[in-house]
């Protein structure tokens, strides 16, 4: 046997995912390279380790013990490495978080300083829809999850982090008169929607409801960037988070329509579930947020004043 500890990582990656497409895009490879590799790894089995029905890949019984056997493998690696660091006096661990897709333009502001600081300490960071954050948070796999609204069903803790907008946003190409719009445009533009599961499409969606807005035509979409590039493109509008159109606004592809009632105003929070036994390397995270969210934001988000 001559596998690599890459190997064991990338054949981990392929069962969490069941997707080499999906495991090559979370490790930042090319698919051909993963592909490569899992042939690699299973070219020193017996027996199979995974196996295709139609298009879809499947994980057989012998590839997930082998599976379990990577991961321990992977986490002792990861042990020896925080030990070497803490003999050394370095904060170590791993820190793992999820993240709703939009979070992405927030959370990595809140963690350079940091991280930078404790070049020991190992980010696990998971972006996705909120229904998949959520899960992950109750399933206690992470330590910390970053929403726009805050659950209902959890036992939580929280620190807000930023003011989170949201705006109707149209194409470049959109004449609005430029007094502030009634809510009755809304009757009239076809929206782009997120996924269901998305907390931006929750927002939404309870905006409409609350002004008995019937939209004309939807289109619903899988992450912010799609309905982006939707918008930008003049398929239709979308009440959008401004943290995450903030080049497209500077460059002139997209434009704010002030519409009554609008932005819809939330926050950015940090959670975790109630009595979580941190880590040392969470812990800080943490104490590094209460001492450093308003620097940060003063620094890295005072651009949000021009828009509101």
């Amino acid at each position: 046997m001559h596998y690599t500890l890459h190997q064991l990582q990338i054949f981990v990656k392929i069962c969490e995912t069941k997707s080499i497409t999906k495991a090559s895009e979370e490790l930042h490879l090319t698919q051909p390279a993963v592909s490569i590799q899992l042939k690699n790894f299973q070219d020193q089995f017996e027996f199979p380790l995974t196996e295709v029905v139609g298009r879809k890949l499947f994980i057989t019984d012998f590839g997930l013990e082998i599976a379990t056997a990577a991961e321990r493998i992977l986490n002792e690696v990861h042990a020896i490495n925080y030990k070497v660091s803490a003999y050394k006096g370095q904060l170590t661990g791993r820190l793992k978080l999820s993240v709703v897709s939009t979070g992405k333009y927030v959370i990595p502001y809140f963690l350079s300083d940091f991280l930078q600081k404790n070049a020991g300490v190992e980010l696990v960071l998971d972006v996705t829809n909120k229904s998949k954050v959520l899960e992950s948070l109750d399933n206690n796999d992470v330590d910390f999850s970053l929403v726009s609204v805050l659950p209902e069903n959890l036992k939580i803790e929280h620190i807000e982090l930023l003011s989170n907008q949201l705006f109707l946003v149209c194409d470049k190409q959109f004449k609005p008169s430029k007094k502030i719009q009634e809510t009755s445009i809304l009757h009239e533009l076809p929206l782009i929607y997120r996924e269901v599961g998305s907390g931006t499409r929750l927002t939404m969606e309870k905006f409409l409801n609350e002004h008995d807005i019937k939209v004309r035509k939807k289109m619903e979409l899988t992450s912010n960037e799609a309905v982006k590039q939707a918008v930008i493109a003049g398929i239709g509008s979308s009440i959008m988070p401004l943290i995450g159109i903030k080049n497209e606004l500077l460059n002139g592809e997209l434009q704010i329509v002030p519409v009554k009632g609008l932005p819809i105003t939330s926050n950015w929070n940090l959670i975790w579930l109630k009595n979580k036994n941190f880590s040392p390397a969470a812990k800080a995270f943490l104490n590094h947020l209460r001492e450093q969210k308003e620097r940060i934001v003063q620094e890295k988000f005072s651009w949000y004043d021009n828009y509101l």
